[in-house]
């Protein structure tokens, strides 16, 4: 039943504005791609030293500057939060067959702003870390106690009542929107985001910990949150990776310790 309904979906997503989606969706992974860090450059970076690389690489954090920080957390978020709000956009481009006053890019619009104001916050906190001396220039822990502390604090949420809420929305996304569709577009669009950020924003930390560049974790996150808000694998999904976290987070510190 999943697969077909799942087939239907994707089978319906024709229109110009899911192709416009869609090919957002890919610059943000082409843009990311490109302002990527390989291994072998963080590799010598230990080598050569932070400076010479902060040279060469001018995305870092503290060469980049504030705004290219927060456009690359805003890249980040679009790239990897916007596929798993696709069973809601299709949800909600479904009512609008029959339903008037619908804004497919209003309500996109909405969405997206509320993690530009999670890229704001985020690009500071990173700015701290890094000004703190407990991350590099390329984003990644020198801490073992800040990774085993973001580590057990994403698990610790993975078990919290607003998190379960909040993917109890993200679930049914039909329910959600006949329940806020008087609104109008745009104000169902902030409210979505704010519900998606409830579900992933301790999983989008876990950044610092993977990597802020890092294709390979963001990857793996996207592929995690995608299915953690599919309402048949998902609640199969939540409570052990909170225990998986948990149990590195403590991992972590006490080999640190």
């Amino acid at each position: 039943m999943l697969k077909a309904r799942l087939t239907e979906s994707f089978r319906q997503m024709t229109g110009l504005h899911w192709l416009l989606l869609f090919a957002g969706i890919l610059s943000a992974w082409a843009a990311l791609f490109a302002m990527s860090v390989p291994a072998d450059l963080r590799a010598a970076g230990v080598t050569y030293g932070g400076d010479f690389w902060l040279q060469l690489c001018t995305m870092t954090p503290d060469a980049a500057g504030g705004a290219k920080m927060v456009l690359m957390w805003a890249l980040m978020s679009a790239a990897m939060m916007a596929p798993t709000a696709l069973p809601a956009f299709a949800t909600y481009d479904d009512l609008g067959q029959s339903a008037p006053g619908t804004r497919f890019g209003d309500l996109v619009l909405g969405y997206l702003a509320v993690w530009v104001g999670f890229s704001l916050l985020a690009a500071a906190a990173q700015m701290a870390l890094l000004r703190a001396e407990l991350i590099s220039v390329f984003g990644d822990s020198r801490s073992g106690l800040l990774s085993g502390g973001l580590l057990l604090l994403a698990g610790g949420y993975q078990f919290a009542p607003l998190k379960e809420a909040c993917l109890s929305k993200c679930r049914r996304p039909l329910v959600f929107f006949m329940q806020h569709w008087d609104e109008g577009p745009l104000r169902n669009g902030l409210r979505l985001g704010a519900v998606c950020l409830g579900c992933c924003w301790a999983l989008m930390l876990l950044a610092f910990v993977g990597g802020v560049m890092n294709l390979a974790f963001m990857g793996l996150a996207t592929l995690f949150m995608v299915l953690e808000k599919l309402p048949e694998i998902g609640r199969w999904l939540t409570r052990p990776m909170g225990a998986v976290l948990l149990a590195s987070g403590l991992g972590v510190i006490v080999t640190t310790v």
